[in-house]
């Protein structure tokens, strides 16, 4: 099997290709990257493949039979980027990509679901066999809003009591490996998520408990946690929209107690704790 992953120097796709090597290392992997000088020291041959250059796509894509698509990371320009990777997948003879999709996207009121919808619309008329893998929350998110409270002593959100089933990289890492090196997981729609979700709330708890230092968690109105962001650096459009990504975690968006991730790694996925103290050291 010839493997190729995208965006194999982020911080997902570098645990997936890790995976992928513990767990087939007679396979042809492949990492693609925009910027191949990323991709030193990865052990396995790097392909330049950058999403707004079509012509580095084709040559990337080269003998490749399982692609792994991890979402691109320009929110607002990843229907076209996803929509030229699939393209030349078809015309260079692709024949199955996995994608990674959002948490209950068909339905999600949180705005990054858009994207992903076109996406799964555009892989689904592409006649390739594809595996959906729609991701949750990665509790990596809270890493710099938990670095920020054990100095202000206060996590600030709009989340409400909204539970929040997320799960680390890894895990979510490992199932994807799982999905590529499984054939029979093509034609199939995964919702992944974490096993025990929790609130925010829960989430300060935590963070006290780890830490040994007094953290709560402090639910503002979505216009003055925009503010907030704002006030921090963020670039206004951004602020807004993670304050209203907010409100749709208020409603359930992130909420999944189908077990679906730790079934398919054939582990639990890791608890509350430990992501916090790791996220913490």
């Amino acid at each position: 099997m010839t493997i190729a992953i995208t965006g194999a120097t982020g911080q997902l796709g570098r645990l997936v290709l890790a995976q992928l090597q513990s767990r087939a290392p007679q396979a042809d992997i492949v990492a693609l990257a925009r910027n191949p000088g990323k991709a030193e020291g990865l052990g396995v041959p790097v392909r330049e493949a950058d999403y707004d250059r079509p012509e580095t796509l084709g040559p990337a894509l080269a003998g490749i039979e399982t692609l792994l698509l991890i979402s691109a990371s320009e929110v607002g320009k990843r229907v076209p980027q996803h929509q030229a990777v699939i393209d030349a997948a078809k015309v260079t003879g692709v024949k199955r990509i996995v994608y990674t999709s959002l948490l209950h996207a068909p339905t999600s009121g949180i705005g990054l679901a858009e994207e992903h919808r076109a996406t799964e619309a555009y892989l689904a008329a592409s006649g390739l066999e594809i595996t959906i893998l729609r991701n949750g929350w990665y509790t990596e998110n809270y890493a710099g809003a938990l670095g920020g409270a054990l100095h202000t002593g206060a996590i600030i959100g709009s989340a409400g009591t909204g539970r929040i089933s997320a799960a680390t990289r890894a895990d979510y890492a490992e199932a994807a490996a799982v999905a590529v090196l499984d054939s029979t997981t093509t034609g199939q729609v995964f919702e992944l998520a974490g096993d025990t979700a929790f609130t925010m709330d829960e989430l300060a708890q935590a963070v006290a408990k780890v830490a040994g230092k007094p953290v709560v968690y402090q639910d503002l109105p979505v216009a003055d946690y925009a503010k907030a962001l704002a006030g921090m650096g963020l670039p206004e459009g951004l602020a807004q929209a993670i304050a209203g990504w907010d409100v749709a975690i208020a409603q359930g968006a992130l909420f999944d107690d189908s077990h679906t991730l730790s079934r398919l790694i054939g582990r639990p996925t890791a608890d509350l704790d430990s992501s916090v103290r790791a996220l913490l050291a």
